[in-house]
C-alpha cells in the first residue's frame, strides 16, 4: 500500500516561548536579567511572580516553583535549552561573559560535533543552557568554493 503525502492539518512555524520554574525567583531573575541583557533580550512582560524576556523571536519566562524545589539533569523533563548565536566569535564572547559573572561552565566553548561549536553552562538551579553556532565553517567553505568557480 503506497503512502500518499498529504498536507498537515496545522503546521508549527517556530517555538514561541519556554517557561521554567525556579527555586529562588529573585536570584534567577537577576541571573537571567544579566544573561539576557548580554544576549540582546529585553523584558517583554513582568508580573509580581513571573517575568519574560524576548529578542523579538524567542521568549523565555521564569516563575517560582510551586512543587519540588530541585532540578537534576537526567530527570524527566528539560535536558537543556540552546540559544543559537550568530557566530563562533559570539560563543567565545558568551563564555568570557559567563566566566566574568562566575557562572558554572560545564562544557567550555569547543567543537562538539562537526561544525557545531558551543558552550554549556548552568543557571542558578542547575538547568543546563547552551550558546551554540552550527554550520559556520560549512557556509564559509561554500562561499569560498563559489568564489573560486566564478
Amino acid at each position: 500500500m503506497a503512502k500518499s503525502k498529504s498536507k498537515p492539518v496545522c503546521k508549527v512555524v517556530g517555538i514561541d516561548h519556554i517557561s521554567i520554574r525556579v527555586r529562588d525567583y529573585e536570584k534567577s531573575k537577576a541571573f537571567y536579567g544579566r544573561l539576557f541583557a548580554f544576549l540582546g533580550f529585553e523584558i517583554s512582560d513582568e508580573y509580581p511572580q513571573t517575568i519574560g524576556w524576548t529578542n523579538g523571536r524567542t521568549r523565555y519566562w521564569i516563575a517560582p516553583a510551586e512543587g519540588r524545589k530541585t532540578y537534576r539533569i537526567g530527570d524527566v523533563g528539560l535536558h537543556h535549552y540552546a540559544f543559537e548565536l550568530r557566530s563562533r566569535r559570539d560563543v567565545d564572547a558568551l563564555q568570557a561573559f559567563l566566566e566574568k559573572e562566575g557562572v558554572r561552565i560545564v562544557d567550555p566553548a569547543d567543537e562538539y560535533y562537526e561544525d557545531y561549536y558551543a558552550v554549556f553552562f548552568l543557571d542558578p538551579d542547575g538547568i543546563k543552557l547552551e550558546g551554540m553556532k552550527y554550520g559556520e565553517l560549512t557556509a564559509k567553505r561554500k562561499r569560498k568554493a563559489l568564489k573560486k568557480n566564478k
